[in-house]
């Protein structure tokens, strides 16, 4: 669709339908979204020319039970956020991938050359090219396109920005030059090697998930070429709570270091019982040989696994409870699951500088200001970053003033389940 007919519809009203539909949004945020992406398209003509373009999205995540299970093939409940990434993208008629993102380099690469390369290992065009050879596998021609990308999705935020970054590279790809065949599922596996094997990041697939499928889901990672996907139906609002995100202030994004030694330590575990993840181990095995898991693997191991058994057990408990209506029920997994994190998954701060725990710093000043209501847990990753707090509707707004006054203006975020995934809006 040309420039201008995208610059009609937006300001005419005609995808404010779609618009809705994919961001759950009430007047004032459509028309927001209509400013955003028709800002957007301002920019893509200014930096590219006219073009036949079209406008896609991907959402932020948050994790709601599960942490750290998915790359042990467990149990996750996650859901996509009203924050995301969209981008205005055309095809070039070249093999050259150019790509200009808010806040970062712009980004040129070759399709013609899908290796990875050790050089980018870390880069958005690690990414980028780890979608195309991705999808390029799967027997589809990926040629270049431009494209013009702004966030919502705070990088180590835990959000996901990576995880939202590689769906919409992904739904672009799919939407420009597979005739939009490639399946959400396939899309977020796509990004998961993506960002494995070109990224250098040993991550799960629950982000991608996440990201790409939108609204509440609980997965089973069991199969994860044929992971097990269930939807569910879950109202925020008619729980009488509202979800909030809260930045600590310290930045997850140099800490793939700890995270893999998560995945290190739960992969030893498993190994000592001859499996390659722990959802293959018994946890009954697992308990009747602690002390030779102890000898084997070290404490800290046996003590994230643990953690694995009870968090995993925790999300089919979660989903449960979602679809039955009972929030409490929830909340008190919810809590359960954060303790343990903290105590056994110890994931709140960096090994490397344990003077600084902004997550345990920010935990404990949300426990604060909950009062015994609602529940509070590390959200995603861990280690710096996020935390996850659900909150009464009557207490979100002192909630959101005590975050702030502490850690800042705007580290606390309300947020809602989106219920779309990676989407194209319009093209």
């Amino acid at each position: 669709m040309k420039l201008d007919d995208l610059k009609t519809r937006l300001a005419g009203g005609e995808l404010d339908t779609e618009i809705r539909r994919i961001y759950a949004a009430d007047s004032v945020e459509i028309a927001s979204t209509r400013e955003r992406l028709a800002a957007l398209i301002e920019r893509f003509a200014a930096d590219f020319g006219e073009a036949d373009a079209g406008l896609f999205s991907a959402p932020g995540r948050t994790e709601m039970g599960g942490n750290h299970t998915d790359h042990q093939r467990g149990h996750v409940l996650a859901g996509s956020v009203n924050l995301d990434m969209v981008a205005c993208a055309a095809p070039n008629g070249s093999t050259t991938i150019r790509i200009i993102s808010d806040g970062y380099p712009a980004l040129e690469l070759d399709t013609a050359a899908l290796e990875p390369d050790s050089a980018e290992v870390g880069t958005s065009a690690a990414l980028v090219r780890g979608v195309c050879r991705a999808v390029t596998d799967r027997g589809y021609a990926v040629g270049g396109f431009d494209a013009c990308i702004t966030s919502q999705v705070p990088g180590g935020s835990g959000l996901s920005s990576s995880a939202a970054y590689e769906v919409l590279v992904g739904v672009i790809v799919n939407h420009l030059f597979c005739n939009d065949e490639l399946s959400p599922v396939e899309l977020a596996q796509i990004g998961q090697y993506a960002e494995n094997t070109f990224f250098g990041k040993p991550s799960g697939l629950m982000d991608q998930m996440a990201s790409s499928l939108g609204g509440v889901v609980h997965i089973d990672f069991a199969d994860p070429a044929n992971p097990l996907v269930e939807p569910i139906a879950f109202d925020m609002a008619a729980s009488g709570h509202v979800l909030c995100i809260v930045d600590s202030g310290a930045d997850h994004a140099d800490l793939t270091s700890e995270y893999a030694a998560i995945t290190d330590e739960m992969r030893a575990v498993s190994q000592h019982f001859g499996k390659q993840y722990l959802s293959e181990v018994r946890e009954a095995d697992f308990w009747a040989e602690l002390q030779a898991v102890r000898a084997a693997t070290g404490d800290r191991a046996a003590l994230r696994a643990a953690h694995f058994f009870g968090d995993n057990a925790r999300v089919p408990k979660q989903a449960a409870a979602l679809v039955e209506g009972r929030f409490p029920d929830f909340l008190e997994l919810v809590r359960a699951s954060g303790v343990s994190s903290a105590m056994q998954l110890q994931n709140l701060f960096s090994t490397a500088d344990p003077h600084q725990q902004a997550v345990g710093v920010t935990l404990a000043l949300a426990d604060h200001l909950l009062a015994g209501r609602g529940a509070v847990r590390v959200h995603g990753g861990g280690f710096a970053g996020t935390i996850q707090a659900y909150v009464p509707v009557d207490r979100a707004e002192d909630f959101r003033a005590g975050m702030d006054a502490v850690l800042g203006a705007g580290s606390c975020a309300i947020l809602h389940i989106r219920p779309a995934g990676g989407v194209v809006i319009a093209g």
